[in-house]
């Protein structure tokens, strides 16, 4: 589905019902918002994982501005824009205080909503995202688990990227993104890939971003997931969103066997961790 957000054709989607049947009444149940990385992908790759939270919430799916199905030309490829577009799209829908799960690029994204509209999301789940780049820390992560051609392959496509580096990048980095569940070939080949909005964004905001300062306006409870091996958000990225977080209102849960996207290398305890989360009552 398809519908006019801010000036640009938004595709989103939906599994679950928003009403639930009851003997007696339908029942309102809890909106979770899922935010797929990138940039330039679609929310494909966070399918089927996300959709079994369809019984309890109705899970809605976005494809950001420019990414997958979505229109919106370049100008409009930034944090700001992406993170108002979540608001506009619950305002148009009707969405009213959801959970709101951003994984890397959409994490960035989530961050982005909810300092600019702190009265919007209900809960919020930062996964294995950054509020600001450590590229030393992702030279460290990538010679360690891939030694030093893969070291040399992140510093090359994150200094000068290039499709030729992108394609060395892919082939040798993006395998050491998780030990032991990489994203298979059935996952990849259902994705919608545009490149121009990654190129887009690491050549240009990605270089100087600094959400870190904007997280204080956050009022609402806030998981920052994050694994012990993930060497594109490392760990330090997760431990610095938690101290930029009002006191009180973060939650840092570190994985230590998994890496980037901590459901694909430990399902089972994600979706353990992610459950009572979004299960607990919000307080105020």
């Amino acid at each position: 589905m398809r519908i006019d957000i801010n000036g640009a054709p938004i595709f989103f989607d939906t599994v679950g019902s928003h009403l639930a049947i009851t003997p007696s009444a339908m029942v309102e149940r809890p909106s979770l918002i899922v935010m797929h990385g990138g940039p330039g992908f679609d929310h494909a790759l966070m399918r089927p994982y996300f959709d079994r939270f369809a019984d309890t919430h109705q899970v809605i799916y976005i494809d950001h501005r420019g990414n997958g199905r979505s229109g919106g030309g370049p100008d409009s490829w930034t944090l700001a824009q992406w993170g108002d577009d979540v608001d506009a799209l619950c305002r148009a829908l009707g969405v009213v205080k959801p959970a709101v799960l951003g994984l890397s690029f959409g994490g960035m994204v989530a961050m982005a909503y909810a300092a600019r509209h702190p009265d919007g999301p209900s809960k919020l789940v930062l996964a294995s995202t950054a509020a600001t780049m450590d590229l030393e820390a992702t030279y460290g992560m990538m010679e360690r688990l891939g030694g030093a051609d893969a070291r040399r392959i992140a510093v090359r496509f994150w200094t000068a990227p290039s499709a030729e580096a992108a394609a060395d990048y892919m082939a040798v980095c993006m395998p050491l993104y998780n030990p032991g569940a990489a994203l298979s070939d059935e996952n990849r080949t259902r994705a919608t890939m545009r490149s121009e909005v990654m190129f887009h964004f690491i050549t240009g905001e990605q270089r100087t971003m600094n959400l870190l300062p904007g997280l204080a306006s956050i009022q609402c409870p806030t998981l920052v997931l994050a694994g012990a091996l993930d060497p594109i958000t490392p760990t330090a990225c997760s431990e610095a969103i938690l101290t930029a977080l009002p006191p009180g209102v973060g939650e840092l849960v570190v994985f230590d066997d998994a890496g980037h996207g901590v459901h694909r290398d430990q399902p089972d305890r994600a979706e353990a961790v992610l459950r009572r989360f979004l299960g607990e009552s919000v307080q105020g």
